[in-house]
């Protein structure tokens, strides 16, 4: 599997997602041994969040992480950012370390900017750091503008990932953010990477293109869609898996690559943004 580095650490390049984890009771038992089947086959970062069904996706991953060696468990959550002040942010930190049933994060992003100023919502992600409760603070949702002025902050340079969306239907970030993330060697963590595949406008799991490619590949479109992704490196994809057979097949995903005539291919179907764009949010 391909890896990416986060700070100082190597980790294979498909996660975990738990967005919507937790929401239905009756799919706990799939959603738990879909986190188990891929911790079991190499997978090693599970990313959730305080917001993600108001801690119930966090519980869910309590309960998943059951029996595993903590140290070789990657794990991502997220403060909101009404709770990413002085008075709040340890507050909420603990509420998801009791919930997820750690005593560690590995890395703790800010969800989204706020109306905490992000030199505070900084200070305390520093001062989590030297109390050990997390071991690494990143951001998500950040465009160029952010990034710009976060790094203009003291502590700013410690920031080791930014998370966003990104897949096939949303490229927006190729332009501007992407290319200013690899100068300053910031690996993007992609979220909803499949693109909510069956809803969105460009209905991409019918695509003949991605059909034609899946075929080729011995692969589904959503395997396709996935690697695609992974593609040029420093990336770190995050697709949620609500059964064993989907989280395998995640796994199995980050195997293929792309001649450099279907990439060209994908470029023409799937063209990258030749201006700024609006970050998408999802």
């Amino acid at each position: 599997m391909q890896t990416v580095k986060i700070g100082a650490t190597s980790l294979p390049a498909v996660g975990i997602g738990t967005w919507h984890t937790g929401d239905d009771p009756q799919k706990r038992p799939a959603e738990v041994q879909a986190i188990r089947i891929s911790l079991d086959h190499g997978v090693r970062v599970i990313d959730t969040a305080e917001m993600y069904g108001m801690g119930r996706a966090e519980e869910v991953v309590k309960e998943a992480i059951q029996g595993y060696a903590r140290d070789q468990i990657y794990i991502i959550d997220k403060v909101l950012p009404e709770n990413a002040s002085h008075r709040q942010l340890e507050r909420s930190l603990d509420q998801s370390l009791r919930r997820v049933g750690t005593d560690y994060f590995d890395l703790y992003l800010l969800h989204w900017r706020g109306s905490v100023p992000l030199s505070e919502t900084v200070d305390e992600l520093e001062r989590m750091v030297t109390k050990g409760k997390i071991r690494h603070w990143g951001v998500s949702n950040f465009d160029v503008a952010d990034l710009q002025e976060l790094w203009q902050l003291p502590a700013g340079q410690y920031c080791v990932a930014n998370e966003d969306l990104y897949n096939l239907d949303e490229r927006g970030i190729e332009f501007g953010l992407l290319p200013l993330m690899k100068k300053h060697n910031l690996p993007l963590i992609a979220y909803s990477p499949l693109a909510q595949a069956d809803t969105i406008s460009g209905q991409l799991t019918t695509d003949p293109l991605l059909g034609e490619l899946a075929a080729n590949h011995q692969a589904s479109v959503y395997q396709i869609m996935l690697a695609w992704t992974l593609r040029y490196g420093n990336v770190l994809s995050i697709p949620k898996a609500g059964s064993p057979e989907h989280a395998l097949a995640n796994i199995q995903a980050a195997a293929i690559t792309f001649t450099d005539d279907e990439l060209t291919a994908l470029a023409k179907r799937f063209p990258a943004p030749t201006s700024k764009q609006p970050l998408a949010t999802i």
